[in-house]
């Protein structure tokens, strides 16, 4: 397989870890070991007794059944554990399409969710959105775009880069579509439980539908990405097999330790979600300050779900030029839009972790400064 960089991964291999400022990270604060341990009792000592043999291909049955109770269809059987849920989406894409097959894909996206696609020699609609329409999905795109080889939809909600999630009309328009024509859904759901309004929350796609898969992970809602624990969660038997034998050819199984943790973190997940939400939502209050104050320079349109948006420069000023600028001046780091698609004045700021305030300080400096 030839496959192109990943843009993300390398342009956060030049600056992540040497700014000290991160305004775009796509996670939500994290934990220490100790802290998630402590959120039961006998925990502490289990996890120091706990064997570092092989763990199960599939994921231990213990973590299966927690992460099966997110979801109101589906058991322990209809779940695979991986190690991230970029696995997770390299095996989908290896194993349910083949060369000469055409996917539709929601875009702006994970360069993964389609790159890997193109690579195989997988025909690839973008299902592009835009600022302009508040980053909305056009159905009528989607009804005109499908072909007799089209085998997957692949959409994200709520969604990465954008904040945008759509109503649960436009979601079962989508089940509908794809029920009529036999396509699977890929539905990638990392950032579910972040919604601001709970009403707002859609549906488990693996619940809705039965040629539906739910991508998860631990790194995103839960902001536990140390872990590197997803998993997928499926009712298609005939694909969950095929994904577990292909599983055979990449990690084989998880981190024992990491299943552990996940599987309390899991069992607490309330305790958790609350916390990150809290953050999220005081620091969206800092941000639509911020945007307020500087209308002149910034498009914002604020999200409906997640740690991350996408606002843009409305200046004519490059933004990958901007975003340098202002990590080797200020120390902070946002992600230029261009890392998802070639032309964009946006970029990615990430408002889960409890430092924001500093962060926008500085970029009010460095704005005040011009």
């Amino acid at each position: 397989m030839k496959i192109p960089d990943f843009k993300i991964e390398r342009f956060f291999a030049k600056y992540e870890f040497n700014a000290p400022y991160l305004l775009c990270c796509s996670d939500c604060q994290s934990y220490t070991v100790h802290e998630i341990l402590s959120m039961e009792p006998g925990a502490k000592n289990d996890f120091q007794e706990m064997w570092l043999g092989y763990t199960e291909s599939l994921g231990s049955p213990e973590l299966r059944k927690e992460i099966a109770r997110l979801y109101s269809n589906c058991d322990p059987n209809h779940i695979l554990v991986y190690s991230g849920a970029e696995e997770a989406i390299f095996c989908f894409m290896n194993t349910a399409l083949d060369k000469g097959d055409h996917i539709i894909a929601h875009f702006p996206c994970y360069q993964s969710l389609f790159e890997i696609a193109d690579s195989i020699g997988c025909e690839v609609a973008k299902w592009q959105t835009r600022e302009e329409k508040n980053w909305d999905l056009d159905i009528d795109f989607l009804k005109n775009n499908i072909k007799g080889n089209t085998k997957a939809i692949i959409i994200n909600c709520p969604h990465n880069p954008t904040g945008y999630l759509m109503p649960k009309e436009k979601f079962r328009e989508i089940i509908n579509i794809a029920r009529e024509h036999h396509i699977i859904i890929f539905s990638d759901e990392v950032y579910r439980f972040l919604e601001y309004d709970e009403t707002d929350r859609l549906p488990a796609l693996c619940d809705e539908y039965r040629l539906g898969i739910s991508l998860g992970v631990m790194s995103k809602a839960f902001g536990l990405a140390g872990l590197r624990i997803g998993w997928i969660a499926t009712q298609n038997k005939t694909l969950y097999d095929k994904l577990a034998s292909f599983k055979d050819y990449t990690t084989i199984c998880s981190s024992a330790p990491s299943e552990f943790i996940s599987t309390i973190a899991i069992r607490h997940k309330d305790k958790i979600i609350s916390r990150n939400l809290n953050i999220i939502k005081k620091n969206l209050n800092i941000l639509n300050n911020f945007f307020r104050r500087h209308q002149d320079r910034f498009n914002w349109s604020a999200p409906k779900a997640g740690p991350i948006a996408f606002p843009s420069l409305k200046s004519a000023e490059n933004i990958e030029e901007f975003c340098h600028n202002l990590v080797v001046k200020k120390g902070v780091l946002l992600l230029p839009g261009t890392v998802y698609q070639k032309t964009s004045g946006n970029f990615r700021i990430g408002f889960g972790r409890s430092n924001l305030d500093e962060c926008i300080n500085r970029v009010d400096e460095y704005l005040n400064d011009q």
